[in-house]
């Protein structure tokens, strides 16, 4: 299974931004929610789900998005089921460190 994932950063702090392979280049709307899953935010290196995991293990920020790479992260220990929100049926999830 593959993932997109790009490293954004920005006064020395990283973010990775992380999405299911299927789900790039496309738009969730629910309501008034809306996200798109850009290729300037999204779109770096299509990589293996395990190298990607390893990866935000160490993160301090991520925004992933869809089911296959939430789903593993929580099998990681990497957040917590209840830190999961759907637009649209699609699960996202975000990290930031305060």
């Amino acid at each position: 299974m593959k993932v997109y994932l790009k490293i954004h950063l920005k006064d020395e702090i990283e973010t990775i931004a992380c999405c299911d392979e299927k789900l790039l280049n496309h738009v969730f709307k629910e309501g008034n929610l809306r996200i798109e899953i850009s290729n300037q935010f999204f779109g770096g290196k299509l990589i293996n789900l395990e190298d990607a995991i390893e990866i935000l293990k160490e993160a301090s920020y991520f925004n992933i998005v869809g089911e296959n790479i939430i789903s593993k992260a929580i099998d990681y220990k990497i957040l917590p089921k209840e830190g999961v929100r759907s637009i649209n049926g699609v699960p996202m999830a975000f990290k930031m460190m305060f």
